[in-house]
């Protein structure tokens, strides 16, 4: 238990630049303990550099990460020992099948054959692959697929788990599986769940870290996020040649047409015009609430 209490992950000023000028990340603290972090934010906020970085495949250009207290950057060994990822772009050998691909990472991870052999039956049976074992990987879905990957990542029993964009390209029903998957992962480890999929991390997360621009916006529970949302929401009916006009002077969650126009959700401090209503607020609501208002620039 003791080793379990001390699990802690320390992110603290961290920055990665490219180039001469061009900063993925900025002035980035966070600390982690065991559950299911969501680290939601746009396209192009940095939570891949981000999760590269914790995974100790980049190097940060400042800062430090440290695991239970040891520098993650010098000293890499202890924290790859215990370190699951699946990438955002997870790659397979499409002529081998899960029996061979797992046996080949595990071999070039250094697990000892037998309980390789023994741990690879076990994940095939977690992720609901044992049936098509010895299928060549080449013939699977993007949701088996990405079961493959959660199984790679599960090889070592790792204690600090990233996902990065673990649900694109899956259909709705592997996602929901792929998600509860996750939250039943969760338990005595770190799982990082990177995505701008919000309800990919609705369902599991017990903490929300929202990056923006490569910086730190908010690290919250859900509650949170939700209870900063209330009274800023608003549903409106508006004909539908003034939902350009509407999208100009407001930031809008939702769109839903009907035959005598559109309703929006509009977010805002006040109402923003004749027969909007407060609703209450979703969680992707309250995310976009809670995202700095786009800037002019890039």
């Amino acid at each position: 238990m003791g080793f379990h209490a001390a699990m802690q992950l320390r992110i603290e000023g961290l920055g990665k630049r490219y180039g001469r000028d061009l900063w993925a990340l900025s002035d980035f603290d966070l600390t982690l303990a065991p559950g299911v972090v969501g680290l939601l934010g746009p396209n192009g906020a940095g939570k891949s550099t981000l999760m590269r970085i914790l995974a100790t495949i980049t190097r940060p250009t400042r800062g430090r990460v440290l695991w239970n207290g040891g520098d993650v950057v010098a000293h890499p060994d202890p924290l790859r020992t215990v370190l699951g990822y699946l990438p955002q772009d997870f790659g397979v050998y499409p002529h081998l099948n899960p029996l061979e691909f797992l046996g080949y990472l595990a071999g070039v991870r250094g697990l000892e054959p037998r309980a390789a052999r023994k741990r690879i039956d076990q994940l095939l049976e977690l992720v609901n692959l044992t049936d098509v074992r010895r299928r060549p990987l080449g013939g699977f879905s993007g949701g088996m697929r990405q079961r493959v990957g959660i199984a790679q990542a599960l090889l070592n029993d790792p204690r600090l788990l990233i996902v990065d964009e673990p649900t694109g390209g899956l259909d709705p029903e592997e996602r929901v599986r792929f998600r509860n998957l996750l939250g039943d992962l969760a338990g005595e480890r770190v799982v990082i769940l990177s995505t701008h999929i919000v309800s990919d991390v609705e369902a599991v997360a017990t903490r929300i870290v929202l990056i923006a621009r490569g910086r730190l916006i908010r690290d919250v529970a859900p509650e949170s996020l939700l209870a900063a949302a209330a009274g800023r929401i608003w549903e409106w009916e508006v004909p539908s040649e003034d939902l350009v006009a509407v999208r100009a002077r407001h930031r809008v969650s939702g769109v839903l047409r009907r035959a005598q126009g559109v309703t929006v959700r509009v977010v805002a401090d006040e109402m923003p015009g004749a027969g909007a209503r407060s609703v209450p607020p979703t969680l992707e609501d309250a995310y976009l609430t809670a995202l700095p208002a786009p800037s002019a620039s890039p």
